[in-house]
Formats: C-alpha cells, structure tokens, sequence
C-alpha cells in the first residue's frame, strides 16, 4: 500500500472514536473509498479501534461486502441461482469471460472489471440478470451484453 493511500486511511480512521463498535463502519468507509481492504489498512484499523487484528480479518472476511482483494472499477455479478440458471446464466458467465478475459470470481489486469457470480440477486422475474455497478440488467442477452459493456467503457 503506498504511503499516501496509508494517510487516506488514516484520514478515514480519524472520523471514528477509537472504539470497538466502530469496527464494520471503518472497514465499510475503507472498501468504498479503495474497493478493497488491505491487510495494512485492516492492521491501522485494528490499532485504532484496540480490536485484535484477528478479528478484524475475520469480520472482513465474514461479511461478502468486503473484498480483501483490489476490485475493478466496474463490478459484474451475475445471479447463477435457480431461475437465472435455467435460463441460461451459465452461458452469460461464458460470454463475459472471453469477452473480458478473466475468469468469474477475478479482476482484470487492469482493474477495469470484476466479475463475479452470485447465488442471488432477488430478481427471479427478469432471469438471467445481472448487475453492473449496481445497475439491474434484465433478461441479459449477448447483444445487452455489448450494450452495457460498451457504455461503462464510455464512462
């Protein structure tokens, strides 16, 4: 982690009163701002808030928001649950791999994308869906599949 990411936490962690129960908020303010938590960001945590650095690994690893690992600018999920299945999510997954080079569950080279698969996302009635920087895709085809790619290169 570079020494001025370092300061920007920090910058984070002094909103917060050195305190426990503090503990998810800082690891939510820092996941925002990087799209990850770093291992020394979770240690400037840990030493503020006086929680083991143990346990602040395991809540981080806990809760799916958090990702230990740098994630892309955009972020793909695609629900692979039931419905979304039998409609053909398994072929979008495929689709979105070539097309990115990356496999589900990773992120480019480049951070551009994350891809990952979901085993829900409470959407049944417009599978296969997916959603691209919390933005719900219904009813996801090749061709939307370039649609919305095309539009988050533009941005």
């Amino acid at each position: 982690m570079l020494s001025d990411t370092v300061t920007n936490v920090d910058t984070i962690i002094d909103r917060y009163p050195g305190q426990p129960e503090y503990l998810i908020f800082l690891l939510q303010d820092i996941q925002a701002e990087y799209n990850y938590v770093s291992p020394e960001a979770m240690q400037l945590v840990a030493d503020h808030t006086g929680v083991p650095l143990s346990r602040v690994y395991a809540v981080a690893t806990f809760y799916q928001s958090f990702s230990l690992e740098p994630k892309g600018e955009h972020e793909i999920r695609v629900c692979m649950g039931t419905a979304c299945h039998l409609k053909g999510s398994g072929r979008i997954v495929e689709d979105l791999e070539r097309r990115l080079g990356v496999e589900a569950g990773h992120t480019t080279e480049d951070l551009s994308f994350t891809l990952e698969t979901v085993n829900c996302l409470g959407a049944c009635a417009l599978a296969p869906v997916m959603v691209a920087d919390e933005e719900y895709h219904p009813t996801v085809t090749s061709q939307k599949i370039n649609k919305m790619l095309k539009q988050l290169t533009q941005e």
